[in-house]
């Protein structure tokens, strides 16, 4: 199954349980696509004793499942784009849910 998921939050239980989600996904084999919107594009910098989300989108990165950034949301807040959220467009989120089979949101 080819799975979309779009967080719009920084909250870092949310964000932890978003990726741990796709994480299990993709060893289940499913395709993962990823999109980080609003304030989501700052989950590299979540910090959080039980929650490490930076770990997540890690082994998320590693087991080869596609993360994007909402470029207009990533300039609103002065960061740029990395290796772990490449700057991407709506159309690229619009294009995740076309290609999806099903999406989520967190």
């Amino acid at each position: 199954m080819k799975l979309g998921i779009i967080l719009q939050t920084k909250e870092s239980e949310k964000a932890w349980n978003a990726f741990r989600f796709a994480n299990a996904a993709l060893k289940k084999q499913h395709k993962v696509r990823f999109f980080l919107m609003g304030e989501a594009v700052e989950c590299e910098s979540i910090t959080h004793p039980q929650h490490n989300v930076f770990e997540q989108m890690t082994t998320f990165n590693v087991q080869g499942g596609e993360l994007l950034a909402c470029g207009a949301c990533l300039k609103s807040r002065e960061l740029e784009d990395s290796t772990q959220c490449p700057i991407s467009t709506m159309n690229d989120c619009v294009e995740l849910v076309e290609w999806a089979d099903k999406t989520v949101t967190f």
